[in-house]
């Protein structure tokens, strides 16, 4: 099935790029220019942030994590200034997925960012880490990349540049630390109790990991940076530099003998990484354990390069979101002739109001997408079935989508047909201002313009907006395929109103 574009051109050799991680343990910015089709860094900084540390037995966000965070963020926009904010991605992985309090976080953040914060699910997460590896590190082979972070662990079965099966466990290096070495001393019983936590983890996983199987394993990430770096460093690497389950035994067995994180003086462990390098390890451990790894080879390849191998994907109209929209269709045995005839009317009203609305590309990449998938819902039931599509596009791990993009779709989902609800209006804007608001407008007159499901040409539909809070809608003569269009356009005045809009109608 074909796809329209709302599309940036390419991005030409030589141009800049960034990427900024916000990460569990550590916030990383990544400057990059285009050298034929390569990713080249420019610019790499990273700060110990440790917003995971932030999180109380609530998971609340402290205001210091707080103001460590957008302190360090305000230094990375100060480095900006060279890329455009359309070549600028900002994701944030584990510690906002769990923060209850992350919008507070994120709208402080967001009027320092040049571009809106993405908090990405833990399997999105770990498709852009091996997208990251897999450009950092060609192979053909099948390959386990295994990412430990600050606050989860994510584990990508990959092939190529394809991921296969992708995992995001929760367990991190910060995480293990506040649970098992929160004290700073390295004792027998912190790590036996640490092991077995990782190990329960990775058990859950274990089956369906090695029954697709691997070839080779490659490690990401600061805490097998770090871990390599003290097995070369010690001899306990093996010649081509891997680090091995023997090496990390040893490593385990030197910890337990340093006995307390602040006496931690080894080759390749930062000043900052030694509070969290024990729980580090006592991960690595367990997962090399549970899953038979003897060896491991480090990329450093991760979140923040595959965000921006991702980005370029997008530029080039190679964007996953669209494969992931045609799969989701097919999942779900979409009536794609319906939905194409959806997307044709929401892109054509699109067109003509989105200058005076402040319409974006982005706003019509949402639109569009949404309109190929507003009926998915069918395959459950056929009653609300607007609600079953909200539920399956907020709560689905879709590839290459941020939660805000999945919950800005459910909002369009929930409101493109029955009865508008004045309380729904609030709660849309709170997901994506306006423009969201706008965008559901749209997309209940194109779904309504199609509602007789007719094989015949539409009559020709002009949308005018006057002001934001008067819109008019023009219909050619209806032909007798089309005999409750213009019924149902005049019953829709009714609900436009209840969300502040005055809809006129006219045939001409």
């Amino acid at each position: 099935m074909p796809i329209d574009y709302f599309t940036n051109p390419p991005i030409a050799d030589d141009e800049m790029m960034a990427a900024i991680d916000i990460g569990s343990n550590s916030f990383h910015l990544a400057i990059a220019r285009l050298d034929h089709g390569e990713v080249r860094k420019v610019v790499s900084m990273s700060e110990k942030v440790q917003l995971a540390a932030g999180l109380d037995e609530h998971n609340i966000l402290s205001a210091a994590a707080e103001k460590r965070g957008l302190g360090c963020l305000s230094r990375f926009v100060a480095r900006l200034d060279s890329v455009p904010p359309e070549r600028i991605r900002v994701v944030a992985t584990n510690a906002l997925r769990q923060a209850k309090n992350a919008n507070d976080f994120i709208s402080r953040a967001n009027k320092i960012l040049p571009k809106p914060i993405e908090i990405i699910a833990g399997r999105e997460e770990a498709r852009l880490i091996y997208l990251g590896v897999s450009h950092t590190n060609a192979s053909s082979d099948k390959r386990l990349v295994i990412d430990i972070g600050g606050g989860s662990t994510e584990f990508i079965i990959g092939q190529e540049f394809d991921p296969l099966l992708t995992e995001s466990l929760q367990m991190g290096c910060v995480a293990f630390t506040q649970k098992y070495f929160a004290d700073g001393q390295i004792t027998k019983d912190a790590f036996t109790n640490a092991i077995a936590g990782a190990r329960k983890e990775v058990l859950a996983i274990n089956g369906r990991y090695q029954k697709v199987g691997w070839s080779s394993v490659v490690g990401s990430s600061g805490t097998i940076k770090a871990v390599r770096n003290v097995l070369v460093s010690k001899g306990w690497a093996d010649e081509q530099e891997r680090i091995t389950y023997k090496g990390v035994k040893k490593l385990e067995k030197l910890l337990l003998k340093i006995g307390n994180v602040g006496d931690i003086d080894l080759e390749g462990v930062k000043e900052h990484r030694k509070a969290v390098f024990p729980a580090g390890v006592a991960v690595l451990r367990a997962v090399m354990k549970v899953l038979g790894i003897e060896t491991i080879v480090y990329s450093d390849g991760a979140l923040r390069e595959g965000v921006m191998y991702d980005m370029l994907g997008r530029f080039a109209s190679e964007d996953v979101r669209d494969r992931s929209v045609l799969a989701l269709i097919k999942r779900y045995s979409g009536d794609k002739k319906q939905a194409k005839q959806v997307v044709k009317t929401s892109r054509h009203l699109f067109e003509q109001v989105k200058g005076t609305l402040g319409l974006s590309s982005d706003d019509g990449d949402l639109l569009r997408r949404a309109a190929f998938l507003h009926e998915i819902g069918l395959a459950i039931s056929h009653s609300s079935y607007h609600k079953h599509s909200a539920y399956l596009l907020e709560h689905s791990d879709i590839p290459g989508f941020s939660q805000v993009d999945q919950k800005r779709m459910a909002q369009l989902m929930l409101n493109h047909r029955r009865k508008l609800k004045a309380d729904m209006l609030e709660q849309t804007c709170t997901i994506g201002g306006n423009q969201l608001v706008y965008l559901c407008l749209l997309l209940r007159l194109a779904v309504l313009a199609h509602h007789s499901r007719s094989d015949h040409e539409l009559p020709a539909l002009q949308l005018a907006v006057v002001d934001d809070h008067c819109w008019q809608i023009t219909v050619a003569d209806s032909s007798e395929h089309y005999a409750f269009l213009l019924p149902d356009l005049h019953t829709e005045i009714e609900q436009f109103a209840k969300w502040g809009i005055k809809l006129s109608v006219i045939e001409v």
